[in-house]
């Protein structure tokens, strides 16, 4: 199978290197192509400003002066001489999970790949210690071996996050729903030596909707979480109240 490797931690991440060689220590054909530096955060952002350069690195793997999305885009729009059979967004350091998803660079680079038609996954190792990648890349060959023996009807993206834990500590497999975390931390004020104020994006909200169902209650149990996304923004419900409210 050929699979396109990104992410938003950048090319030199260990999460990635542990991803792609445990790919193709299975066989599968695999290019990275990824961002030059850290793009946390990026989300689906595209750089239409200026152009992108692509360098290549000693061991192999493809870097953009860009966002996770540039990456995907480029790679299937142009770079590649085949299309892919999968992207994969990965391994990130850290958990993607509720509100994270609208953020994350990670699920950007996934969701790019889908929007470009092809089936993709984002995956993200749940703790910022980050001491068991190779439990979730051993993951992600299993759904990439149950892909190419059964794939999935219609489009496919999958939000993965998986436990930092040992192989055998994990609990289960738990097919979830986003859950939804308290308003963001404040913005965190400093002043630098020429005495001018700056600012800090604040830390990320503690899990507010993490019941059960949700990604955040199937982390704290110990067992993955895969989470089917879908990318229509209409709210549906409101179109008749807002043609309604138009015409009055």
């Amino acid at each position: 199978m050929r699979i396109l490797l990104s992410n938003d931690d950048g090319y030199f991440a260990p999460g990635l290197a542990v991803l792609a060689a445990t790919l193709s220590s299975h066989g599968h054909d695999v290019t990275v192509v990824a961002p030059e530096r850290d793009r946390s955060g990026a989300s689906n952002s595209l750089t239409l400003d200026r152009p992108l350069m692509v360098r290549k690195t000693p061991a192999g793997f493809h870097y953009v002066n860009g966002t996770p999305t540039d990456c995907v885009h480029l790679a299937v729009t142009g770079l590649l001489p085949e299309l892919p059979d999968m992207v994969i967004s990965g391994i990130n350091h850290g958990a993607n999970m509720g509100d994270d998803t609208v953020y994350s660079g990670t699920v950007a680079a996934a969701t790019e790949g889908f929007l470009l038609g092809i089936p993709s996954i984002a995956v993200s190792l749940a703790n910022i210690q980050q001491e068991n990648f190779q439990t979730a890349a051993d993951f992600v060959l299993a759904l990439v071996a149950r892909t190419a023996s059964q794939p999935l009807p219609g489009d496919v993206l999958l939000n993965v996050n998986v436990p930092d834990l040992p192989a055998d500590r994990i609990a289960g497999v738990e097919v979830t729903r986003l859950g939804r975390r308290h308003k963001a931390q404040d913005t965190v004020k400093t002043v630098n030596p020429r005495n001018q104020t700056m600012y800090w994006v604040g830390a990320a909200g503690a899990a507010q909707d993490a019941g059960p169902g949700t990604d955040f209650h199937a982390i704290a149990r110990g067992c993955v979480s895969v989470t089917p996304l879908q990318l229509d923004l209409t709210r549906y419900g409101q179109m008749s109240t807002i043609q309604d409210w138009l015409v009055e």
